[in-house]
């Protein structure tokens, strides 16, 4: 997580959102790809081998974020504890899957920026307007198609490939992109995405995993130890705990005086 590696995303940010903003046809031209004109379907829509590989992609995803979700969940129950992992992986771990894939992508963008995907648009069989990346003025009222969902959860990998060590830290970023490529190139097969909701997808993941690494890990004027998260979870954890009894105290007195 360098600046290099920041000013290459925005560089690609600009150069391939401004060159699709202007030849809008080209996310057409590359959807139409995977399109069978004689069948009137994507090529790999509704086949089975194709689903399961999403569910694979999905679970994967699942047992990388698992360790952090439980150090912290175990860390609430037990607040006198040690964590599980270090406070600092395991809160960088699920702040930037819930940022990332889970607001930034499926409540910011999916729900209020108005594209179709290839498969509802007139240009391949379906009945709704095509619009270029930048304009979320189309009629889609919900789980639309800019950005990606399943890929930018694909691409949120690039998280966990932060904290390999230094020594495997290239081949984990290269697996983590190839991952999300992968998944983005499956689903545009599938008719489910253009190229640019793939791509921002990316380079929004890589914003969010690289702006909460900074955060908590690089910048001192943020940085936090591990320390200091456990003893933030574990007053979380007593203070529910105290609720907890406070309520059923409550719930039992109001027994006893029926």
């Amino acid at each position: 997580m360098n600046r290099a590696g920041l000013a290459v995303t925005l560089t690609l940010a600009v150069l391939v959102g401004s060159i699709f903003g202007f030849y809008a046809q080209l996310d057409l031209d590359l959807a139409g790809l995977f399109f069978n004109p004689d069948t009137h379907m994507f090529n790999i829509n509704g086949q089975s081998w194709a689903s399961c590989s999403r569910d694979a992609s999905l679970w994967l995803v699942a047992l990388l974020s698992a360790p952090a979700f439980i150090a912290i969940g175990s860390k609430l129950v037990l607040p006198r504890r040690r964590m599980l992992i270090g406070g600092q992986k395991a809160a960088f771990l699920v702040l930037t899957l819930a940022l990332g894939p889970g607001i930034i992508a499926n409540v910011v963008f999916k729900d209020h920026w108005g594209r179709f995907r290839p498969i509802s648009v007139t240009e391949f069989g379906g009945a709704d307007r095509f619009t270029p990346w930048w304009d979320p003025r189309g009629e889609c009222s919900g789980n639309c198609s800019f950005v990606a969902g399943e890929p930018a959860g694909m691409f949120w990998t690039l998280a966990p490939a932060a904290l390999a060590p230094p020594q495997w830290r290239l081949l984990a970023y290269s697996a983590a992109l190839a991952f999300g490529a992968t998944n983005g190139l499956l689903r545009m097969a599938a008719g489910g995405h253009f190229f640019t909701d793939v791509l921002f997808a990316g380079i929004f993941m890589y914003l969010v995993v690289w702006t909460v690494h900074g955060i908590i890990f690089r910048w001192r004027t943020t940085r936090v130890s591990n320390d200091t998260i456990e003893r933030a979870l574990a007053r979380t954890g007593l203070a529910m705990r105290n609720g907890l009894v406070a309520v059923a105290r409550s719930i039992g007195w109001r027994t006893d005086e029926h």
